[in-house]
């Protein structure tokens, strides 16, 4: 394993976030918090250890994909680990542990907190805790590439390791390119949101937050209600950049370059939204039954519809308190998640219709088995590699899924909150049933039991296998005797 890249890499990425530690210590200028110090001392400190690591460039930037999915999984570990420090040492999270969950949280873009109190932390803490969503919505890997070549296929392994969905691909020629038309598209929207939020009467410290949480389908809010006490206007912006910011950024590429033909005959857009429009009917419907009035029920079925699906974790109402139809539905779509190559979590609407397609391949082998048929997914021939991987992926997520619950269990909590507790970190929703609903919190659970949730947090929006690879002696004995084999080389 090439151990100068991925040392190259974590130092890069602890320069990044060095510089993103200072922006909050603006809002404390602004609100006049010294907790703003804090962040200031943190940010120094980390961007010199990442000068220091980074100082010395690796003499090959070629890595394959096991280098990318090592820097991936150990980068975002990292990030989690030093972003909780200022919450802890301003004291504003006084227990370490919950700081690190309440930051993976952020950077997963899950938004499942341990706090009961969101209005009591400072301005400083709130922006920081906002805009880890923003950051990890797009991936700072991503942003990375975006900045510093590699060469060899070196930049497609490291998006492969963070970016989500079944495969991944280039938009233009060179991968640097592809992530600078990401990000332009990432910023433009995000500016957009703001703008409407803004000009509808939002004051602006809550609109660059909640637009944070929008575009990193992330979920912290500022205030203790999520956005029930928002206007319906204000409701109706957040929920539209919710379902747009879940989905696939290639369409807005194709948009972008008036490819419209190619845009609007995803398959995996079109069921997207289908999806989000069939359950929002559903428990509309519910809601009107008990006498909830149309015009309410259909934006704030549609509110919570969007955030579950886009994983995003925002709340207008309390679903907890919905029929068990109505529940079931948004468990249902909060682990299909998001479109590929969206902000969103989940499982990905693609993976569910290429499992759906497979079922149905197999199928009509058994009626016609001299039939050979192909997986088409938007006209265009599904690789076998990309169905291995899918079939993999769901077996993967299974496992952990099923493994993590096991352990959560161990606490004796009803199932219903152990068992969606698991599927909101693992999808990186952030609510769920039970204690954990939009009105609960993460605080309760055993110290053990975080860990779990936070393993699960950042292997959900890795796509499980970057953190798999940090458990696999294979993987590590690969890298060891690669080592030994530089030695020796130098050595003579």
């Amino acid at each position: 394993m090439n151990h100068s890249i991925v040392r190259y890499i974590l130092g890069v990425v602890l320069k990044i976030e060095g510089g993103l530690l200072l922006l909050p210590c603006i809002i404390s200028v602004i609100y006049q918090e010294q907790v703003g110090l804090y962040y200031l001392a943190t940010g120094i400190v980390t961007f010199l250890i990442g000068f220091v690591i980074s100082m010395k460039k690796p003499l090959q930037n070629l890595f394959s994909l096991r280098e990318g999915c090592f820097s991936t999984a150990l980068s975002w570990i990292v990030m989690s680990l030093v972003g909780a420090i200022p919450f802890f040492v301003a004291g504003e999270i006084p227990n370490y542990l919950d700081a690190v969950f309440e930051t993976a949280s952020g950077f997963t873009t899950t938004g499942a907190s341990i706090l009961s109190d969101v209005e009591a932390l400072s301005h400083t803490a709130l922006f920081w805790r906002s805009f880890t969503h923003w950051i990890g919505g797009m991936g700072v890997l991503v942003f990375l590439l975006a900045v510093i070549p590699m060469s060899g296929g070196g930049s497609i392994n490291l998006m492969r390791a963070e970016s989500p969905g079944p495969s991944v691909g280039k938009l233009v020629p060179k991968m640097k390119d592809s992530a600078r038309i990401l990000y332009y598209i990432y910023l433009g929207m995000t500016g957009i949101e703001f703008l409407f939020l803004a000009l509808g009467g939002m004051p602006v410290f809550d609109s660059i937050t909640i637009t944070f949480g929008t575009a990193g389908t992330g979920g912290f809010g500022v205030l203790n209600s999520s956005c029930a006490a928002y206007t319906p206007y204000q409701q109706w912006v957040i929920t539209i950049f919710m379902i747009l910011f879940g989905v696939n950024f290639n369409v807005y590429f194709l948009l972008l370059f008036r490819k419209f033909k190619e845009a609007f005959s995803s398959e995996e857009v079109k069921w997207y939204f289908l999806i989000i429009g069939v359950s929002t009917a559903a428990i509309a419907a519910q809601l009107i039954y008990h006498a909830v009035a149309a015009g309410e029920a259909i934006r704030g079925a549609l509110f919570q519809v969007a955030s579950v699906m886009t994983t995003t974790g925002f709340a207008t109402m309390d679903f907890n308190t919905w029929g068990t139809t109505s529940k079931v539905i948004m468990v249902l779509i909060m682990m299909i998640g998001a479109c590929a190559g969206s902000t969103g979590g989940g499982i990905k609407v693609s993976r569910i219709l290429l499992l759906l397609k497979s079922v149905k391949k197999e199928m009509v082998s058994f009626v016609h088995p001299k039939s050979v048929r192909k997986i088409m997914l938007d006209k265009k021939v599904v690789e076998h590699e990309v169905i291995r991987s899918t079939n993999v992926f769901f077996v993967t997520y299974a496992m952990i899924f099923i493994i993590s619950l096991i352990f959560i269990s161990f606490e004796g909590r009803d199932l219903i909150t152990s068992f969606t507790s698991v599927a909101a970190t693992l999808g990186n929703v952030g609510p769920g049933l039970g204690d954990v609903g939009p009105t609960g919190n993460y605080a309760f659970f055993h110290p053990f039991s975080k860990i779990v949730l936070i393993f699960d947090m950042i292997a959900g929006r890795l796509e499980l296998f970057p953190m798999l690879m940090l458990f696999s002696p294979v993987a590590w004995k690969v890298g060891i005797l690669h080592k030994k084999k530089e030695f020796l080389a130098k050595k003579g």
